[in-house]
């Protein structure tokens, strides 16, 4: 398609404007519109811009293209059956993983219930503990004045023994003197032997 020269729009313009023009008119018009067409023949146009070659199927570059798009297919296949078997993978580690910290709970829970029954015991026999320590400290300070009241009255015998063999030495003199009294036995002529002895 060869667009039109300058000249011929303005005549068409021309005469689409003046539609209602006197039959003179037009006809010099049509009379100049032939000039005109025969004038635009005599000057050929301008052939048009060259493009891109006629269609030519190019198989090498279409069976490369082709191969590249089967390539990276078999390389998306190998990518996501590669990450079904990771995920697959990480889905069992997952699974025992879970199992295994399942059974780790379920043995810390027993554990602990141990433990806190163990403590619970440990705990009573230490209060029990704590009982007897303050009863036998009771006790222990009732024997400890009991020993000091022996320890006073020991103290007290070893420190009067001379005067109280001595004092017993002559209680046991006088009731022997009394027992002879009582026999009928000369207290006086006794007295006096002893004298004249000495």
């Amino acid at each position: 398609h060869v667009p039109p020269s300058p000249p011929l729009d303005a005549l068409r313009s021309a005469l689409r404007s003046s539609s209602a023009a006197r039959p003179s008119a037009i006809s010099a018009a049509a009379a100049a519109a032939a000039l005109l067409q025969v004038a635009s023949h005599r000057d050929a146009p301008a052939p048009p811009p060259e493009t891109w070659d006629a269609y030519a199927r190019k198989s090498e570059e279409s069976t490369g293209v082709i191969a590249m798009i089967d390539l990276l297919a078999k390389d998306l296949d190998k990518e996501m059956t590669e990450a079904q078997t990771e995920e697959e993978n990480a889905q069992s580690q997952y699974s025992k993983m879970m199992q295994e910290s399942s059974s780790r709970r379920a043995a810390d829970s027993k554990s602990l219930l141990q433990k806190e029954a163990t403590k619970a015991a440990l705990e009573t026999d230490l209060e029990s503990s704590k009982e007897k320590k303050v009863a036998t400290g009771k006790e222990l300070m009732a024997t400890m004045e009991y020993i000091k009241s022996l320890h006073a009255e020991c103290d007290w015998l070893i420190q009067y023994y001379d005067v109280r063999k001595e004092a017993r030495a002559g209680e046991i003199d006088a009731l022997k003197k009394a027992k002879a009294v009582l026999s009928g036995a000369d207290f006086s002529l006794l007295q006096k032997r002893v004298q004249l002895q000495a």
